[in-house]
């Protein structure tokens, strides 16, 4: 009998889902709206009844389904209890008890940082290395450790968080973590186009982006590519946070390789490059020499992820 699961990644406009074999192939995949009414608890049921229709449109039993991993945006402890997830407007609750419930499959779920960094190590620009750390440069900045091949969750499902590692006591407005000074304030989309904004009342150089009414991270990147000053500063500074602080992690976890992903990753070698610029000078000598990768499951690494969550739960998983 064949066997397969499902990877179910949960965001706060939509729900990704994947139907995968047992080797890590995914044979379909899916985008449904997240749906924020009832408190949230539509979520975990809208999620639940599509897994049901399409294992019945596809002619799948019960019994050949190992189970459904489930990526949240938000801390997962080992047992599945949530804390709360506030994008979603939910509380405490089980995921895994309550997603089984409904669907009569096993659960696994984890944080979304964390399950696509297990992706991206599988199947992804991580793949080889079993000690890495995924850094998403998104709307916010996320994270993911994996440690001989599995998640560091740490005791409360909040490990990982790299978005928040302080990097500039000086700062005066705050994080929306409530604290100052966070990587996510320099290094993500909205960090990189607030830099910009503060670069350009202080002094446009001339620079391009002195003309553009709309200033996003890209147009920055595309900039500095070309060679325009001010851009370059821009991602120079971004960067050196980064530097700065994926070296503090480096020190902790000690890695082989550091796997960019989100949508600023598309600068490619220009933020890589900078990256390890900064990187080298701020950490120690013996691990200086560490790999700095582009992610390539894109918007696939979660709900890969969640698959191998289950995949390595019932002791199936294939490293191909």
């Amino acid at each position: 009998m064949k066997r397969y699961c499902y990877g179910v990644d949960i965001g706060g406009t939509g729900i990704k889902v994947g139907l995968f074999d047992v080797e890590g192939n995914m044979l379909d995949k899916w985008v449904i709206a997240t749906r924020k009414t009832d408190n949230g608890k539509d979520v975990l049921k809208d999620a639940a009844d599509f897994l049901l229709e399409k294992s019945k449109e596809k002619g799948l039993t019960k019994e050949e389904i190992l189970g459904v991993g489930v990526g949240i945006p938000g801390p997962v402890k080992d047992n599945g209890d949530v804390l709360e997830l506030a994008n979603l407007g939910l509380g405490y609750f089980n995921l895994e008890e309550e997603m089984s419930a409904m669907t009569g499959y096993k659960v696994k779920a984890a944080n979304d940082a964390n399950v696509a960094a297990l992706g991206e190590q599988w199947k992804g620009k991580g793949k080889g290395y079993e000690n890495m750390v995924l850094v998403t440069l998104g709307t916010g900045v996320g994270g993911g450790v994996i440690h001989n091949g599995k998640i560091v969750a740490g005791s409360g499902g909040a490990g990982g968080e790299i978005g928040h590692f302080p990097v500039n006591f000086n700062e005066e407005e705050s994080c929306g973590c409530g604290k100052r000074g966070c990587l996510e304030q320099y290094a993500s989309a909205t960090g990189i186009v607030r830099l910009a904004k503060q670069a350009l009342k202080r002094d446009s150089k001339g620079s391009l982006l002195s003309q553009e009414e709309d200033i996003t991270s890209k147009l920055v990147f595309d900039y500095a590519k070309k060679g325009d000053e001010l851009a370059l500063e821009i991602v120079d500074e971004a960067c050196r946070y980064l530097g700065i602080a994926l070296a503090g992690v480096a020190q902790v976890v000690d890695p082989e390789a550091f796997v960019i992903g989100g949508g600023v990753s598309k600068a490619g070698d220009i933020l890589t490059s900078h990256i390890s610029k900064h990187y080298k000078p701020n950490v120690m000598k013996a691990l200086r020499d560490r790999e700095f990768l582009i992610a390539s499951l894109g918007n696939d690494a979660g709900i890969y992820g969640c698959a191998r969550l289950i995949l390595t739960s019932n002791h199936q998983i294939s490293e191909s």
